[in-house]
């Protein structure tokens, strides 16, 4: 029997397909890639914005018109966030929303049995538990550990919560045992990921993100953890101090901005304003003076004007953002954002996400080239065109020439150039 992923969105949504995936194999598939015929055919769905809900209605008529005899199973936020516009496509046999993922092979096997279509959606704001869904292996060269779901901030463009409920976290004992299989597998890099990383916690008693970041830096062989996002009004002084003095967490954070402008900010319903964001990262960087930072931001936003998005765009310059990533606000139905006046022309969008991106080149150029004859710590990840490849701790794209076989393994470099990637040596 085979089977065949295609994954839509985020990390998380990577993260649940490998543990889909590990289900089958137990179960006795094979994997094969998604343009082949298979048996089972899994779509893990994306609804953070409409392009997402299109692509994932496309990737499920494409899978029935590969082999209409397949058994179709359809997962994710869309799913959840819309079942019936799913039941609505002839050739479905399985929904699942953002639960019952770990029931997938047996709930597969049953349609083949009875040819009924299996609609498993629960109201996900009723969830309290944290669904458990293991990895010990990856097909990339970093492992990804999901530590919670889930989101308790309802910004107002944001569908999310919707889909996958409220913050829920993951049992430290859980984390700290997948954490160590995954070293003892020969990982030398974790990610943390959630849908809300950092608001791990919120809902336990007594133990905090913070407290899960010091017991992780204490597994034995792990060499770097990275944290996939965080909320500047997460970042705590516990965090930062745990940054400046430990040797595993790395040099990067992902803060989401989302607009440098208080105005729009308020109307997204963040928890923060603009002088606030400035003070947390300005307070990192006195200890941490050589971090990068990224982040996201939504364009176009109702009711922001020129002036506005001028706001943003120069709040962006003057932070100093190593890359962005920059997405034009998209309505989402049952949110509040959707109902606002003044919508944005979608052609005013699109000119100032060009904008923005061109920006987001020039600061990444920018902060490239001043690692020129520096020593940066490289996490080769692939061999392309002669050179190996990876991340350095700051996740800038790092390419070397070698003998030695280096994919898996992290190596300081020396950086002799840049060419649209860094150039460097091993040391």
């Amino acid at each position: 029997m085979k089977v065949a992923f295609h994954t839509l969105g985020c990390k998380v949504n990577s993260y649940e397909s490998e543990a889909m995936l590990r289900l089958f194999e137990q179960a006795g598939y094979q994997e094969v890639p998604f343009k082949e015929v298979a048996d089972v055919y899994v779509i893990n769905t994306c609804t953070v914005t409409n392009t997402g809900d299109s692509k994932s209605r496309q990737m499920i008529r494409k899978a029935i018109r590969k082999n209409p005899q397949a058994t179709v199973c359809v997962v994710g936020c869309y799913s959840q966030s819309a079942p019936q516009e799913i039941e609505a496509i002839e050739g479905v046999g399985v929904i699942l929303g953002t639960q019952y993922r770990n029931q997938i092979v047996e709930l597969a096997k049953q349609y083949q049995e009875t040819k009924q279509m299996i609609v498993k959606v629960n109201d996900v704001m009723k969830v309290d538990t944290f669904e458990d869904l293991n990895i010990d292996r990856f097909h990339n060269t970093r492992a990804y550990l999901k530590i919670q779901d889930g989101c308790n901030n309802f910004c107002t463009y944001c569908i999310i919560p919707y889909a996958r409920g409220r913050v829920r976290s993951r049992k430290p004992e859980s984390v700290l045992h997948q954490a160590q299989e995954l070293v003892n597998h020969g990982y030398v890099e974790i990610v943390l990921t959630g849908i809300h990383t950092a608001g791990y916690g919120e809902d336990l008693d007594h133990y905090t993100f913070s407290d899960l970041l010091k017991e992780l830096c204490q597994i034995k062989g792990l060499k770097r953890l990275r944290i996939s996002s965080i909320e500047t009004s997460q970042i705590t002084d516990e965090i930062i101090d745990l940054m400046s003095t430990s040797k595993i967490i790395v040099n990067h954070l992902h803060v989401p901005l989302q607009s440098g402008c208080d105005k729009i900010l308020k109307r997204m319903n963040r928890k923060y304003n603009c002088q606030e964001y400035a003070a947390k990262l300005e307070k990192i960087r006195s200890l941490l003076p050589q971090i990068a930072f990224t982040t996201d931001v939504i364009v176009g936003f109702p009711d922001e004007s020129e002036e506005d998005f001028e706001t943003t765009y120069q709040f962006i310059k003057q932070i100093g953002f190593t890359q962005l990533h920059v997405f034009p606000y998209s309505p989402r139905k049952g949110t509040p954002a959707a109902k606002m006046k003044d919508q944005v022309d979608e052609k005013i969008k699109h000119q100032r996400v060009n904008r923005l991106i061109e920006l987001s080149q020039e600061l990444n150029s920018q902060f490239a080239l001043s690692q020129i004859g520096k020593t940066l710590s490289v996490l080769f990840e692939k061999e392309e065109d002669g050179y190996y490849v990876g991340h350095a701790d700051d996740y800038l794209l790092v390419k070397v020439k070698s003998n030695e076989e280096l994919i898996g393994q992290i190596k300081d470099v020396i950086i002799d150039s840049y060419q649209d990637i860094l150039i460097g040596r091993v040391r």
